[in-house]
């Protein structure tokens, strides 16, 4: 794989949708990327539980590091999830995202999303498109 583990962390310093969750890229590698997060008050639901649209989004941020590199934007063409077990404010969400096989200008990734205690929280497949467009100028290294 052509990934580029410099090219995904600029990729991050453009995300402010990632930024303002307060993701923290923990690992980044070619088909690897582990993205934590604290859950805050503001996202819980009106269960007090994480939002699904949290998780979700965490699961997403490590999807796109992990299929990203620095010559061409790879997209979201798809993507499901399954959530496991509940969560709540003060715990510490981890995604792990892996490669999981890539043709062309298509891939699958699955992403694995983990409380403190490593419990598996929540499953998400995502599948991806590499586009034509060039990784903006003020994302490349």
């Amino acid at each position: 794989m052509d990934a580029s583990p410099t090219g995904n962390l600029a990729m991050m310093e453009r995300d402010r949708a990632s930024a303002g969750l307060g993701m923290i890229v923990q690992r980044t590698e070619p088909g690897l990327a582990v993205v934590s997060m604290i859950i805050r008050d503001d996202m819980l639901n009106g269960f007090d539980v994480t939002h699904g649209g949290i998780v979700f989004a965490l699961a997403d941020t490590a999807f796109a590091i992990c299929c990203n590199d620095s010559h061409h934007v790879t997209l979201a063409a798809g993507a499901d999830i399954a959530f496991l077990k509940p969560t709540t404010s003060g715990q510490t969400l981890t995604a792990t995202a892996m490669l999981r096989t890539k043709s062309g200008r298509s891939g699958i990734y699955d992403v694995s999303v983990t409380d403190d205690d490593n419990a598996p929280v929540a499953e998400f497949r995502g599948r991806s498109r590499t586009t034509n467009l060039p990784v903006p100028e003020r994302a490349r290294d």
